[in-house]
This record gives structure tokens, sequence and C-alpha cells, in this order.
């Protein structure tokens, strides 16, 4: 999951953002990996999680997404999957 993290709400400290979003992960999963960088002159945030499916990548993701809009603007929240040695979105659920 990435997100660009933008102005950040009042009471939000910039050091609580990267912590906050991997406890949203870490409530629902095991938190592989996390960091913040900088990309295009802004903050962008990425938490890599452990998920058996698409869905419950998912879910996990709406989570750190939800989290991160409750600290600060984002934009362009993306999640991905590893299918073999590639980052792929999600497949789509099936319409039924």
């Amino acid at each position: 999951m990435t997100a660009t993290v933008g102005l950040l709400r009042p009471g939000t400290q910039p050091q609580d953002v990267l912590p906050e979003a991997v406890a949203a992960a870490r409530a629902l999963t095991v938190v592989e990996a996390h960091d913040v960088g900088v990309v295009r002159g802004a903050a962008r945030v990425t938490v890599r999680f452990e998920a058996t499916g698409d869905g419950e990548a998912r879910r996990v993701g709406w989570a750190v997404l939800t989290r991160l809009d409750e600290l600060a603007e984002t934009t362009d929240g993306r999640l991905t999957r590893r299918y073999g040695n590639r980052w792929l979105p999600p497949r789509r659920p099936n319409a039924g």
C-alpha cells in the first residue's frame, strides 16, 4: 500500500504518520516493511504486509488508507500485490 501524504490534519505530528499507518495494518496482519520516501517532492508512505488473498489485501489496504486519511490529506493511494516477480493491482472480484 502506498499513498502520498500532504497537509497534516490539526494535532498530527509528522513523526506519527508512518507508525500509525503501520499500526492500522498490524492490527489485521503481519507487516513486512514500511517506509516514508520523497517522490516528486512529496512524502510517500509505503506499508508492505502479508495477505492470503486479494480480499484480505483490500481490507488491510483500506484500513491503512483510512488511518492515513484521518491524519493527513492523501492522494494516489495504491494497493499492489506481488505476483511472481511483479507488483500489480489486486485482481478484480468476480461479478456475481
